[in-house]
């Protein structure tokens, strides 16, 4: 990955709660302008963790980066109250679909433009035009619509904040196939047409590696792995562990899992 275009690049971080609990060791990660970066792991592993260093969010929940830095435009940031980062662009899609229940989709979507609010209609239609299913929806309310919608909505709603970096954590999840499929599609869409960086949080790990060109493999709150995504498809760290797939194409079972994941080569 470049050096020179950066948005936002965590320099060996480390992140406690309660001032006693170190969750994550020595975190080094680049997002590029304009590109599109993976983070995986199994639960656990602090991927959750890592977005709310970068949004501020852990100082809500009593944690607090203890070492390092994280730069957003060439700025650090990790001092900053949520509240700041946000305003300077920074937006974190929060996993569990976080709708305002009793607003309609599309009161929710003008939540998203409080920090911006010149150009609202302007970039209501654009939501619009990405997620035409939320204009369908745009009078109903937020609680009513079926999960997938929701996903779409949440995003959109960052939409209309105008981001400079988004942090999707989990979008897929408890998602049917097909709304996953098109709520990537949409995804790949929004950072190659807005040019807008995405750091993205996934569990679905083929999935994830087919969307994003570059990705950090996290475990137990470090990084053992990064490499573009095409490489660590044929790593068989990867194929084996995360994939699930054998040199042969066969699927493991959840005994060799097991076994495998105390033998991994870089936790040796």
């Amino acid at each position: 990955m470049s050096e020179n275009n950066e948005i936002l690049k965590i320099n060996n971080i480390e992140v406690r709660y309660h001032e006693v609990i170190l969750v994550l060791k020595g975190v080094s990660i680049k997002i590029p302008e304009g590109g599109i970066v993976a983070l995986l792991g199994a639960n656990g592993a602090g991927k959750s963790t890592t977005l709310k260093a970068i949004s501020g969010l852990l100082n809500h929940e009593d944690g607090e980066v203890t070492d390092g830095s994280i730069e957003f435009m060439g700025e650090r940031i990790h001092k900053l109250p949520a509240e700041e980062i946000s305003r300077r662009g920074i937006f974190q899609i929060i996993e569990g679909r976080r709708v305002f229940e009793h607003l309609t989709v599309e009161e929710n979507l003008m939540v998203g433009g409080h920090l911006r609010p010149s150009g609202l209609k302007e970039r209501l239609d654009m939501v619009y035009h990405y997620f035409p299913r939320l204009k369908e929806r745009r009078n109903i309310m937020a609680g009513f619509v079926s999960g997938g919608e929701q996903q779409m909505c949440v995003i959109g709603r960052a939409m209309m904040a105008q981001p400079k970096l988004m942090l999707l954590d989990e979008p897929s999840m408890g998602l049917a196939p097909l709304l996953i499929k098109e709520i990537f599609e949409i995804i790949q869409r929004l950072n190659r047409e807005e040019k807008i960086p995405i750091l993205l949080v996934e569990q679905n790990v083929k999935l994830a590696l087919t969307v994003a060109p570059h990705a950090y493999v996290m475990e137990n709150g470090r990084i053992v792995m990064d490499d573009t995504s095409e490489k660590l498809k044929e790593n068989p760290d990867i194929r084996d562990f995360y994939l699930g797939l054998t040199d042969v194409g066969g699927r493991k079972s959840f005994r060799e899992v097991k076994h495998y994941k105390r033998r991994k080569r870089w936790l040796a």
